[in-house]
Formats: structure tokens, C-alpha cells, sequence
């Protein structure tokens, strides 16, 4: 399949932020694009003042006449489901459909590409690989599983597009998605057992791991957190360094925090950056800055550029995302939807607040992730002073029998914890004497955050 084939990209999901991030490649590239998604957001609403024509019923009527099966390739997310009369029609009509992941693969496999894996990480670090790239004036194009502050968009470019231009994607494991690209450069920054319904198995998940760091191009480079380094022990011809905060071949020292942001020197084999200052908060975003920057190092990129993009780098929507930061308030949005993130993120908040009450709202993600981590859930949940658990948000799942959010609820050992539906959050907090305050999760939470934000601010004036 030639992409230069066709005239017209239609998408079955193109919401969604790995999804929009191609649509707006296509169109920048001259394309028509159009496409269906199941709710109206403030990002499909970008979409749509960019020129891309959207709708929100799954109508066969909807689809825009100029379609055609020669010249328009339609892509879809796994989101959609099997019953979909849009894609059955599309289907039966003879177009080509793909999905998000095999395109991807296909506009990457033309140009030096970067491809950041792991559990969790993926976005931030990619994004700090593009703002790098982007400040030291790099020809650049970076797909992002997020928005970024810094350009208020999931497509970042820089100059021309040429052989020479450097891609940065997000090398997404669900789905074993990450296994259509073969990056001159790979990342990865966790392995956390996750997509058990995919997978099985952890096992099975850590071997398409390895199977992914196989792909990367002979006499390319790794950059493996220390963590999980073992993994790559059999991986051949490639150049292979570790990182980590206090351990690996690069590391962190003489970190310096002030209210969770920090200062750290860079250390390594032949290799001293002192005092490198990080625009966002966190210990794992510390870690994420070590891999951009080992990543930046490889590509030729000076210190003095790298020291500056890290410290200008303003973070990812939905990324420890301050919405309020006064004295007597604070809250903070987070897409945290495993348990080892949800720790890292609890984590960072209570030393950046110390005996400050910590109160967390979260949306489990998911009926077979809420089933497979039950108790890391709750435990890491616990963490907080105060819990308010909303009900599982399904995607693309169909409930699971006896698997609810009660599972987390019941294991749950906060001071206070209540149960709540979404559309009692807002009463809940009304009634509660809010310090800091954070949505957790990576479902429809997001639609809460500005009515929460609104509220917070009048019980303060």
C-alpha cells in the first residue's frame, strides 16, 4: 500500500490523540480529512476549526460524498466496535482500512525514526525529545499520545520534510502495536505488566518487549531504563545504554528538589551535565528527562541547547497538569491509569506538599485492567488522605460480571473514601475542605476537571 495513493483520509475514531496527531499529518500534507468520533471534545472541536469534517452518530449518511474507494484510505481505532455501521459499510464497499498503527509504521519507515516505548513515560518523554529536537532547530516531526503545553498540539514540526527529517512516535504497546515500526533509535521506560487481556500474561507482554527492541535498526541505538535492562541482554548490533535516577550507566546526582522540581546533575561514562534544571515536576519526569536527553546526545544535539529545552519544557496536558497554584489551594489533572503510575504521581504530590491533605478523584480505566490490578489499585490509592472512586469508564470494553470499582473501594485504606458516580463529584467536593486536590484517570474524568476548577475557584474567593 503507497499512501501517495490517495487523495482523502477518512478516520473511525480520529478523537482520539494518537489518532488526531495523524489526521492533522494528513492534513497539513494536503489531504481531505473527515472522520467519526463518539463525543464531541474541545480537541475534535481543533479538529474540526482546522478544516477536517466532523460528525458524532455512527450514520452511514454521514459519510462525506467525495469518498471513494480508490483514493481514500480509511484508518480506525480498536475502539470502534465490531458492530459499527459505518466501518461495516465502509467495509463491504471495498475501501482499504487499516489501522492507526500500520500507518504509522508506514510514514516512519522512510525517515530516521525515534520510537519511545514503555508502560508509562511514553508521552512526556517523547515530548521531550520533540522539544528538544525543536530548539535546537532539528527538521522534525513528533506524533504525541498528548497534547503539549509548549504548542498546544499532538503534532509538533519542525522545517522541511525531507530523508533526512527526524520522526518521533510513541511506540504503543496495546494491541502489539509497536511491532510496525523499526526505529534507528528506540526508548523504553518501563515494562509494568498492563493489556493482560491482549497479552495473557506479563511474560508474553515483556516478550513482545524484546521482540519490538529487535526491530530496532542494525548499528541503531537502545536506551533502556535500568529497571528492565535484563530485557535486551540477547539483543544483537545495536548499541545499548541504561539510565535511571541513582542507577544504570547515566544517572542522576546531586538532585536538589524545591516543592517537587528539581535540579540534578547528569552523569555518565565520559559524561558530566551539571545543574540541569527540569520546567516540570515529578521523580519520574526526572527520569524522562535522562532518556530525552541520552536520545539528544546520540543525535549530536550541544549541552547548552539540551539544558535549555529541559528547562523551557512546560509538560503535557493531562501530565501533573497544575489547573490551580496558590497558597491555600492547589489542583492538579493527571491521566494516571495504572497502579505504578498512580503511585510514582501520589508520590511526587506528597513530598511537593508535605502535610498538606492529599484528596484524589479517580475513573478506573477499563474492566479488565480494574480486574487484573485490584489490589495495586487500592494500594497505591491509598496513598491519599482522602479517596473519591467513580465507577469503571468502559471504552471499548463490555462489563465483566462482579468487576466494579467496589473491587478497589473495599481494599481501600484512606482516612476517608467515598464511592460516587460522576455526576455527584462535583456535590462531593462542594461538601469537602479541599488543600490538594487531583483527577486521576484516563477516561471521560477529563470532561470534570473545568466545572471543577470553576467550583474550587468560588469556594476560595
Amino acid at each position: 500500500m503507497n499512501l501517495k495513493n490517495y487523495d482523502s483520509i477518512y478516520f473511525l475514531g480520529i478523537g482520539g490523540i494518537g489518532m488526531s496527531a495523524l489526521a492533522r499529518w494528513f492534513k497539513h500534507s494536503g489531504l481531505k480529512v473527515a472522520g467519526y468520533d463518539r463525543t464531541a471534545t474541545p480537541l475534535t472541536h481543533e479538529l474540526m476549526e482546522e478544516g477536517m469534517e466532523i460528525h458524532f452518530e455512527d450514520r452511514i449518511e454521514m459519510i462525506p460524498g467525495y469518498l471513494t474507494k480508490e483514493k481514500t484510505l480509511v484508518i480506525f481505532t480498536p475502539a470502534i466496535p465490531k458492530d459499527h455501521k459505518e466501518h461495516e459499510y465502509l467495509k463491504s464497499g471495498g475501501f482499504t482500512i487499516v489501522k492507526r498503527s500500520e500507518v504509522l509504521g508506514m510514514l516512519t519507515k522512510n525517515y530516521k525514526t525515534i520510537a519511545v516505548a514503555g508502560t508509562h513515560g511514553k508521552t512526556t518523554t517523547s515530548s521531550l525529545i520533540a522539544h528538544i529536537l525543536k530548539t535546537a532547530g532539528k527538521d522534525m516531526v513528533a506524533f504525541l499520545g498528548g497534547i503539549t503545553a509548549n504548542y498546544e498540539s499532538n503534532l509538533v514540526m519542525h522545517g522541511k520534510v525531507s530523508p533526512s527529517t527526524i520522526m518521533v512516535a510513541e511506540a504503543d504497546e496495546f494491541d502489539r502495536s509497536f511491532l510496525r515500526l523499526f526505529p534507528q533509535t528506540a526508548v523504553v521506560t518501563s515494562a509494568d505488566a498492563d493489556h493482560l487481556d491482549i497479552y495473557g500474561d506479563h511474560l508474553q507482554m515483556l516478550s513482545a518487549y524484546k521482540d519490538f527492541m529487535n526491530q530496532i535498526n542494525k548499528g541503531g541505538h537502545l536506551i533502556i531504563h535500568e529497571s528492565i535492562a535484563s530485557l535486551a541482554d540477547e539483543i544483537k548490533d545495536i548499541k545499548k545504554k541504561s539510565y535511571g535516577t541513582n542507577r544504570g550507566q547515566f544517572f542522576a546526582s546531586n538532585i536538589q528538589a524545591q516543592h517537587g522540581f528539581f535540579e540534578f546533575d547528569l552523569k555518565g561514562p565520559g559524561l558530566t551535565i551539571e545543574k540541569i534544571q527540569l520546567g516540570v515536576p515529578g521523580f519520574h519526569n526526572m527520569e524522562n528527562a535522562i532518556a530525552a536527553t541520552m536520545v539528544a546526545l546520540q543525535l549530536g544535539i550541544d549541552e547548552k541547547t539540551i539544558r535549555e529545552a529541559l528547562a523551557s519544557f512546560t509538560g503535557v496536558k493531562r501530565r501533573f497538569e497544575f489547573m490551580i497554584r496558590t497558597e491555600k489551594l492547589v489542583y492538579i489533572d493527571d491521566y494516571a491509569h495504572h497502579p505504578a503510575e498512580i503511585e510514582a504521581f501520589l508520590k511526587s504530590l506528597k513530598s511537593m506538599y508535605p502535610g498538606k491533605k492529599i484528596t484524589v478523584v479517580f475513573q478506573p480505566h477499563l474492566f479488565t485492567r480494574t480486574r487484573d490490578f485490584a489490589e495495586g489499585f487500592s494500594k497505591s490509592l491509598s496513598l491519599a488522605d482522602e479517596v473519591l472512586l467513580m465507577d469503571i469508564y468502559p471504552a471499548r470494553e463490555l462489563p465483566i460480571p462482579g468487576v466494579t470499582s467496589d473491587m478497589l473501594f473495599q481494599q481501600i485504606t484512606s482516612p476517608v473514601k467515598i464511592r460516587c458516580a460522576k455526576n455527584e463529584v462535583l456535590d462531593q467536593l462542594d461538601a469537602m475542605n479541599i488543600e490538594v486536590l487531583a483527577t486521576v484517570g484516563a477516561g471521560d474524568i477529563d470532561t470534570l476537571v473545568k466545572p471543577i476548577k470553576e467550583l474550587l475557584k468560588s469556594k476560595v474567593r
